[in-house]
Formats: C-alpha cells, sequence, structure tokens
C-alpha cells in the first residue's frame, strides 16, 4: 500500500533570516511512503500529519535539510515504510516562485 499526504499546508518558524525567526511563514509538506498492510494493521495517516505539523512547530528549524532529514528519520523509526518521499516548500518566500527541498 501507499499513503499519499498532499499539500499538508500550515505556518510554522523555519529559515534562517531574521524575519523568518520572528514570524511564521506558511510551508507546504508532501510525502508519501510504502508500507506493509496485513491482518488489519494500518498506519493512520491523521497521525503522520499532525506528528510532521508538531515536529516543524515545536522544533523551529532553520535549514530545510535539517527539517526533512529530522521528519524523514521520525517516520521511519516510528513506522515501517519503505520508499519514502518527502517535499517540503516555502510557497511565499520569493515572490516570483516557490522554493521547495525534497529527500
Amino acid at each position: 500500500m501507499t499513503i499519499y499526504i498532499e499539500n499538508l499546508t500550515f505556518k510554522c518558524i523555519v529559515g534562517i533570516l531574521d524575519f523568518e525567526r520572528k514570524k511564521r511563514q506558511r510551508v507546504i509538506v508532501n510525502l508519501s511512503f510504502d508500507y506493509e498492510f496485513k491482518d488489519g494493521s494500518f498506519i493512520d495517516y491523521a497521525e503522520v500529519s499532525e506528528l510532521v505539523k508538531r515536529t516543524m512547530k515545536d522544533k523551529k528549524f532553520k535549514l530545510l535539510e535539517d527539517a526533512v532529514k529530522t521528519l524523514s528519520e521520525l517516520i521511519k523509526n516510528k513506522y515501517e515504510v519503505e520508499n519514502l518521499q518527502l517535499k517540503i516548500s516555502k510557497p511565499n518566500i520569493l515572490k516570483d516562485c516557490v522554493v521547495s527541498l525534497s529527500l
């Protein structure tokens, strides 16, 4: 089975610029992963979504690289998943594009 969590949007402190450390900005997280569904065992996608939001808000990452790495390790350690794809976007940091980082 594959779970897709697309366009998970929330505000948090993320970035290294002075104004990014003071004011929350909108981020968009997209992720997917494979897991083995058997005997009624499943992964609660709402729980995964909340884990991502809570971690981003609590950690106040300076670099998207650190955020992607930390979230990837958390998800892999908490759930038995394979083929994790994770992308974090900052849609409002530049006026003429969306900046993203993926793993």
